[in-house]
């Protein structure tokens, strides 16, 4: 078959998703919410959760409009930017936000249904909230490339260049330009719904467990129920939203990168371009048969819960570097052998940082059950052992982040170790790094699931907590609680190793993007400056990587790029810290709030009065819609402003600072605080003194602490690091224009 009609099984395959994603939700819709109490809880987190994302909705549309109108004002005004970015950029964010809020929407239906099938059976409530979450993880890759599929045919018919190899090379680079809409509405939900989570989190943990000594999820708390929505807007909608992003970034960067690498080969640069899309395309068919895979038995422990998502992981993952060599042998390839290979090492990157977060933040290992036996001492010694255990945590994701990108390039280029450098080399290598990451992604589909179904999990434990199930019902949810917390870690952990890779490929796509926006400003010749003192003149549109590396000298060297590594950097400290505050902020709020509750509201503590759930809400989700648009814009606004003033090597740089520093730092946040969450766990199922005693108060503490590390800083500098590169590339005409520097 030739690549034209291979192309037609990716808009299938993405159909083929978003059917087994209704099939799943019409399933899940078919089963009992349970008792009138349960319905009841239910239905209050469903409409705070929808109450909150109408409110974010209406912040980003603004944000939407404006962005779109100065990107119009480029390419209509200006005329340094392509004229279809407005409208991908338009497509990215609706996309984007239409699969974390199809996500969240079953979420919020999923959770009493889970608690209810507990009642019979452990793998009942695993079954629906897992297939629940594979309802999120198949309408993102169903979306993603649905979306891809779209752009291209529009753009194959509209486009009109020189040649086939120039057209390529221009759609390719206008698609990437969706990538920044999914980016920012990415970041809206990761940072609103991360710190409306925690606000209600801490508020409910610390005066609720803490000071008044009652139960996680107690009707009792008044924070309780918008804790529920928390985990919905925050894990379940962000997380959505934020893996999309990656998903069609990584696709996109290597479909722009197959385009500059094949440039001089026709025959084989539209198979470049498709192999990225067909192998997420075939991802998405192996993740529907992992989902059918999972299933446990009764009364089974940590390890064999773990064990039963591992199976449906593992033999997506297994199927899919089987189909890697198949796809690529039937688009006949250069070097297929060695570019499935690099497929390979982008899958176990992704396998082996999984197992890494699992090991680190698991209470069935040693680490997190050091940190539960530290709180015997105080909540000090369990913060500072959470922070040892984060910073240790961070080794074996970068060993394996830096060994998958050296394989990935190696595998690529055929080990041609001598030449590695040079221009066609440079590109073939960074292609293979490209589709590494592709490979990382491709059973997105099952690996999301697991990660969605942590939050449902989660709200169904509460939910038989507030409607008084059975305390076997409770063991079960309890259970299916804990293993969500890991798969969550493991999800986070995921994330950050995908967006590593994707945003690395979005570095070399940046240079493509320079070379476009030279043309569109009239500048057809580089003059290189060489070592002896004279230049050389090469066509822009012919140019490779290194020719616009020497150009715009980046290197080490050149002050330019070390200030924008700096800036980088520097970035992702300030990012956290401005989230953290947010949070601490929020979540002050949200204390007073209890207390006087707890105060004014006589008969709460007693159960004779019922609490002002409503009144929490409205302070978490009027908290986080204040607190959300500085950091999120401040990720715009940097990059925009360092390309204006030091230009493409300020921009390098600030790209290499930012993926450098954000990437460890997101890692180590996560997991400390993955670990800090599940040291908890352990003592409440009865060890070091269980519920109540002082080690398990010292480990709320230390929960409390971890709360914003794991669900708002940490998950947020994934998409920071890619809307960064994102912006770069969308300003890049801009950045060649106009750049003082």
């Amino acid at each position: 078959m030739n690549p034209e009609q291979l192309f037609w099984f990716i808009p299938i395959a993405s159909v083929l998703a978003l059917f087994f994603a209704w099939y799943f939700f019409r399933n899940m819709m078919k089963e009992s919410e349970g008792t009138d109490t349960m319905k009841t809880i239910a239905k209050h987190v469903r409409q705070g959760a929808m109450a909150y994302l109408r409110q974010q909705y209406k912040v980003v549309i603004i944000v939407f409009v404006v962005l779109a109108l100065l990107f119009a004002f480029m390419a209509y005004g200006l005329g340094v930017q392509n004229p279809w970015v407005p409208f991908a950029f338009l497509s990215g964010g609706f996309f984007s936000g239409l699969a974390g809020f199809i996500g969240m929407k079953t979420a919020t239906y999923a959770s009493a249904r889970t608690a209810n099938a507990a009642q019979r059976s452990l793998n009942s409530g695993l079954r629906i909230a897992f297939r629940s979450g594979a309802v999120m993880g198949l309408v993102v890759v169903g979306l993603g490339l649905l979306d891809i599929s779209i752009w291209y045919i529009i753009l194959d018919h509209f486009v009109d260049e020189a040649s086939n190899a120039q057209k390529m090379v221009v759609i390719t680079t206008t698609m990437l330009t969706f990538g920044m809409g999914a980016s920012t509405q990415a970041l809206f939900a990761r940072v609103g719904g991360g710190i409306y989570t925690k606000a209600a989190d801490v508020g409910a943990d610390l005066v609720g467990k803490v000071e008044a000594g009652i139960p996680e999820d107690d009707p009792r708390n008044p924070a309780t129920i918008a804790d529920n929505v928390g985990d919905n807007v925050g894990d379940v909608a962000g997380m959505g939203a934020d893996l999309y992003e990656s998903y069609c970034g990584s696709i996109l960067a290597t479909a722009a990168l197959g385009a500059s690498a094949f440039f001089l080969v026709p025959g084989m640069q539209l198979k470049a371009v498709f192999a990225p899309m067909l192998i997420a395309a075939v991802g998405i068919v192996l993740s529907i048969i992992g989902i059918f895979i999972v299933r446990t038995k009764e009364g089974a422990n940590m390890k064999q819960l773990l064990g039963a998502l591992g199976r449906g992981v593992n033999a997506s993952s297994l199927l899919i570097a089987i189909a890697t060599f198949g796809i690529l042998y039937m688009l006949k390839m250069d070097n297929w052998i060695g570019l499935s290979f690099s497929v390979i090492s982008g899958l176990l990157a992704g396998i082996i940082i999984g197992q890494a977060t699992e090991y680190y933040t698991s209470h069935s290992y040693k680490p997190t059950q050091n940190i539960s036996k530290s709180g015997a001492t105080g909540p000090a010694t369990v913060i500072i052992s959470g922070i040892g255990l984060g910073f240790l945590s961070t080794a074996i994701p970068v060993v394996t982040i830096g060994l998958a990108i050296i394989m990935a390039f190696l595998c690529a280029i055929n080990f041609d170790v001598a030449n590695m450098l040079t221009a066609q080399n440079l590109s073939l290598g960074l292609y293979g790094i490209g589709i590494a990451a592709v490979g990382m992604l491709s059973t997105l589909g099952i690996t999301l699931a697991t990660d969605a179904y942590g939050p449902i999990a989660d709200n169904a434990g509460g939910n038989a907590e507030m409607s008084h199930l059975g305390p076997e019902v409770r063991k079960r949810t309890d259970a299916l609680d804990a293993l969500g917390n890991t798969t969550a870690a493991t999800g986070k952990g995921f994330a950050i190793g995908s967006a590593a890779l994707t945003a690395l490929a979005l570095l070399a796509s940046y240079i493509e993007e320079v070379k476009i926006g030279l043309q569109h400003i009239g500048q057809k010749i580089l003059d290189i400056p060489l070592p002896n003192g004279e230049n050389m003149q090469v066509e822009t549109a012919n140019a490779t990587i290194v020719d616009f590396m020497n150009y715009y000298q980046i290197n080490l060297m050149n002050p330019k790029v070390l200030i924008g590594a700096f800036i980088g950097s520097m970035m992702a400290f300030l990012f956290c810290g401005l989230t953290m505050n947010a949070v601490g902020r929020a979540a002050q709020s949200m204390v007073e709030e209890v207390r006087r509750q707890f105060r004014e509201i006589k008969g709460i503590l007693t159960g004779e009065a019922t609490p002002d759930y409503a009144r929490c809400v409205a302070i978490s989700t009027k908290g986080a819609q204040r607190e959300m648009l500085f950091p999120s814009l401040l990720a715009i606004i940097v990059p925009m402003l360092t390309g204006l003033l030091f230009g493409v090597g300020g921009v390098m740089g600030l790209l290499v600072g930012g993926l450098a520093s954000g990437f460890v730092l997101a890692i180590f946040m996560a997991n400390a605080g993955g670990a800090w969450d599940n040291a908890k766990k352990f003592v409440e199922e009865g060890n070091h003194g269980g519920k109540g005693s002082d080690c398990h108060k010292a480990t709320v503490v230390g929960d409390t602490v971890g709360d914003p590390f794991k669900d708002t800083s940490g998950p947020s500098l994934n998409i920071l690091i890619k809307l960064m590169s994102m912006v770069a590339i969308v300003m890049a005409g801009l950045t060649v224009a106009y750049s003082l520097l």
